[in-house]
């Protein structure tokens, strides 16, 4: 079925022309802290201006039979947030999508004033290589990889990883990523959590309390 276009427009957060955007993708089934303290180094290493949370209808790589309704994932997600900089969406339901690079690619085309970056941890670098298209979401705008131990070293010699080596910047040039073209990644170090969704889910799939 092809998506309303108002449902989709509205869908995507405020934004002007020229803002510096960190988009964070994932179930958030559970949203938790570790969400929220990537988002908001991002916003202060890369100099953004937004994080947006972008609601997954399901990860196409995990089993989804325990997901929580997308409702109840997004108004936890807004509770989590906690900080106007941060803004949640579910872009990919209004759109009808799961996967990360039909999302991009509308962005593209319906935000061309706006420069995004996608955020996200290392434990989802190292399994980059399986995503739909993920060349294609690498020259399509910046990554921000966010050192997650003990993922650090899986996650950079992965093949993703590996195969972007050339176009890997150095930390110092965080502040700058925004402007980049792509493909251009960089591995940000120095926060430190622990915290995971599935650490957070009991064994039927109900979040902890």
């Amino acid at each position: 079925m092809t998506p309303a276009p108002v449902a989709a427009r509205r869908a995507v957060p405020a934004y002007s022309r020229g803002m510096r955007i960190g988009l964070l993708g994932g179930s958030f089934n559970p949203p938790h802290e570790a969400h929220r303290a990537i988002s908001r180094f991002a916003l202060t290493r890369l100099k953004l201006d937004r994080i947006w949370w972008l609601v997954s209808p399901g990860n196409p790589l995990k089993d989804v039979s325990a997901l929580r309704e997308l409702d109840a994932r997004v108004a936890a997600a807004e509770a989590v947030a906690d900080d106007p900089r941060i803004q949640v969406s579910c872009l990919e339901a209004a759109i009808g999508t799961r996967y990360t690079a039909d999302t991009v690619a509308y962005l593209g085309r319906h935000c061309p004033g706006a420069r995004f970056v996608w955020v996200m941890g290392a434990d989802n670098l190292a399994q980059f290589h399986r995503w739909q298209r993920w060349r294609s979401i690498a020259d399509a705008l910046p990554i921000a990889v966010v050192d997650r131990p003990p993922a650090t070293f899986r996650a950079l010699a992965a093949p993703a990883a590996q195969a972007l080596r050339q176009y890997r910047l150095p930390n110092a040039a965080a502040a700058t990523l925004a402007d980049q073209r792509p493909p251009s990644w960089i591995f940000l170090t120095g926060l430190k959590s622990p915290v995971s969704s599935t650490a957070l889910r009991n064994p039927d799939g109900s979040w902890k309390k």
